[in-house]
């Protein structure tokens, strides 16, 4: 008789950041049970024990994913002492500006509840998550509108190409802030031209 199968936290770890690595070079298209296993080198039954179903698997990853930029807010990567628009500015560059494939994956997780439900209160999680680290320094109505400015220049500059501006990304959250339009030295209050041929 077959011993019964025990749920295994390292596995389970394992298959999420396999299903990571998945999506990551073949998109949420090229997400199965099968391509998991077969990236995590386990056999099939595994995957299908640790996760009855994709969406399962995909709020998973979504969770992980999820954890970069609100923990950066919640651990102090906006000091207390520093220009909050500022700060926030910076904070956004460094993320957009970090490995390409990594943002872009975030993103393609986000979207995906678009059309999965079961990914919805995840996505939401984030934006609150988002939302409360800012809060108590920004209110929370300023918070919301933080994060959706955040998300939609991100969003901008994946789709279209456009290079990061720094200077207008900081002077548009000083608008949400009331602190007033600032620029920093040598930088643009201008929005950022579109890249040729969009």
């Amino acid at each position: 008789m077959a011993r019964p199968r025990r749920y295994d936290p390292e596995r389970r770890e394992r298959l999420v950041a396999a299903a990571l690595r998945v999506v990551r070079r073949d998109g949420i298209a090229g997400l199965s049970h099968r391509a998991v296993a077969a990236e995590a080198d386990v056999p099939l039954g595994s995957t299908t024990y640790h996760f009855s179903s994709l969406d399962e698997l995909l709020v998973a990853a979504l969770r992980q994913v999820n954890a970069g930029f609100a923990e950066q807010l919640r651990s102090g990567a906006v000091r207390a002492g520093d220009d909050l628009a500022g700060g926030l500015a910076r904070l956004l560059g460094e993320w957009l500006g970090a490995e390409r494939s990594q943002v872009e994956l975030e993103y393609e997780l986000y979207l995906a509840a678009l059309r999965r439900p079961a990914l919805r209160p995840v996505a939401a999680e984030w934006a609150e998550e988002a939302t409360a680290a800012l809060a108590p320094r920004a209110g929370r109505a300023a918070a919301r509108a933080l994060v959706a400015l955040a998300d939609g220049i991100a969003l901008q500059v994946l789709l279209t190409g456009a290079p990061y501006d720094e200077a207008h990304a900081r002077e548009t959250i000083a608008r949400i802030l009331n602190e007033g339009p600032k620029t920093q030295a040598g930088g643009s209050s201008d929005a950022p031209a579109r890249p040729p041929g969009t």
